[in-house]
């Protein structure tokens, strides 16, 4: 029924999942999470009982109000329209179309080319190409958020931009990538991290991370 509570399908180390995370504990949503293992039996995603979830086999998928959803930021934009408070995108036109960009930027321009999955294809390059492809995109990121950036990505209000440069700023940190040359992303990043919304999403306090890597 539309009443049930939610259902998230998610990886603890997923950039994507968490993102949608992040939403549901700003907006105050509950949730039952489901782990799918993207390492594991040579990846859950790929069974057929996922498949059906979602066809494009990949994480997050949020069950919802009798509907399944997949891509992050599609989840995000229902939750937004759904649960409109807090807000995670402005009221002021020109503002939320900064966030957009800023969310796209990561979501589309950076995140997908240092996937698990093109990753796979890289071989023993794939740490100089996941670190070519994410300080690229930090290059821009950073001259962006210098015309952009309060506290946070655009302003002083959280926004679906935060959303998905905290994850991203992890994934960088996974990689090795040198975070000295970006500064405004750095300082961000870090207030961020202090708000609870964003400690209890982070891969270290999911369901499913491993023992060795918990908080």
């Amino acid at each position: 029924m539309a009443s049930e509570k939610p259902i998230l399908y998610s990886y603890f180390r997923s950039s994507c999942s968490w993102r949608v995370r992040i939403a549901l504990a700003l907006k105050g949503i509950s949730y039952d999470l489901v782990p799918v293992n993207l390492i594991k039996d040579g990846g859950q995603q790929f069974s057929a009982e996922f498949k059906a979830l979602n066809p494009m086999q990949q994480v997050p998928a949020l069950k919802i109000d009798g509907i399944t959803i997949s891509q992050s930021l599609a989840i995000i934009n229902y939750l937004e329209e759904t649960c409109p408070n807090p807000r995670l995108l402005p009221q002021d036109p020109k503002k939320r179309a900064q966030v957009r960009m800023i969310a796209d930027h990561i979501a589309s321009g950076i995140q997908p080319l240092q996937n698990l999955s093109v990753l796979k294809q890289m071989g023993e390059k794939k740490m100089e190409w996941a670190q070519n492809c994410i300080t690229s995109g930090f290059q821009a990121l950073e001259q962006i958020l210098q015309h952009t950036a309060g506290r946070y990505c655009v302003g002083d209000e959280v926004s679906m931009a935060d959303l998905c440069l905290v994850p991203q700023v992890a994934n960088a940190e996974r990689f090795k990538v040198d975070m000295g040359p970006y500064p405004t992303i750095t300082r961000i990043n870090k207030a961020l991290l202090e708000l609870e919304a964003f400690k209890t999403s982070h891969p270290s306090r999911q369901p499913d991370t491993p023992a060795e890597l918990r908080a």
